[in-house]
């Protein structure tokens, strides 16, 4: 498939503006594995493919699985491998990452990790009082009950985090584009009335140097396969 003009456009946005607000998480995860030469890394949901050269950046083999065509097609270009769907276990993966994996998606790529003791990472916001960004998107998302992902899905629990992921954008602009690049804000009814709701309901959030900035708490569990 080939993305549209529109799709390249907010994927391009995600890669330009707003992956990076994640690298936090990223670091402090791989640093609590101590991810490096030899692992072999699964990450679902990985975008333009930022987790992945951060991985592989520490020695790691990193493989990515995203939905998203013009995504994909970013992560592509940085000479990455990121496929449409979870790979078959020929050779089982090490780690998992599926921050927020989409309903199914954790199901359908844990065959393709060592078992047992093969880690599955898991990720969402944290305390929803400790979020900014959940009050300027109109009340969601919501975090989901990571623990309770793990245990629906045979999991073993193996420890948890919070990691401080602040949300900084050069302009009310960017920070505008940088949200609806997520996907989180649905502006599909009226575009040019969401991105004017969404500048409204930034500007209390601006410094005085025209900077924005949203702290957010985001938590991850760490767990194993049995």
């Amino acid at each position: 498939m080939t993305p549209t003009p529109t799709a390249t456009l907010v994927a391009r946005d995600w890669a330009e503006i707003q992956e990076r607000m994640l690298v936090p998480l990223y670091e402090a995860v791989y640093d609590r594995l101590e991810v490096g030469p030899g692992d072999r890394l699964l990450g679902l949901d990985c975008g333009a493919g930022l987790p992945l050269l951060l991985a592989s950046g520490r020695g790691a083999l990193a493989t990515g699985v995203e939905a998203d065509p013009a995504r994909r097609t970013l992560a592509r270009e940085r000479l990455l491998e990121v496929l449409a769907a979870p790979p078959a276990p020929v050779v089982p993966y090490d780690v998992l990452l599926a921050f927020s994996p989409a309903p199914g998606a954790l199901a359908a790529a844990l065959p393709a990790l060592r078992r047992p003791g093969g880690v599955v990472v898991l990720a969402d916001w944290g305390p929803m009082e400790r979020c900014t960004v959940p009050s300027v998107l109109g009340g969601g998302p919501v975090a989901r009950d990571l623990d309770a992902v793990a245990a629906a899905a045979g999991l073993v629990p193996d420890g948890s985090g919070r990691v401080f992921c602040p949300f900084g954008y050069a302009d009310v602009d960017s920070a505008v584009r940088g949200l609806l690049s997520t996907g989180l804000y649905d502006g599909s009814a009226d575009p040019v009335l969401t991105e004017k709701e969404l500048a409204e309901a930034l500007h209390p959030y601006e410094r005085g140097d025209g900077a924005v900035w949203l702290p957010n708490i985001f938590r991850y569990v760490i767990a194993r396969t049995a």
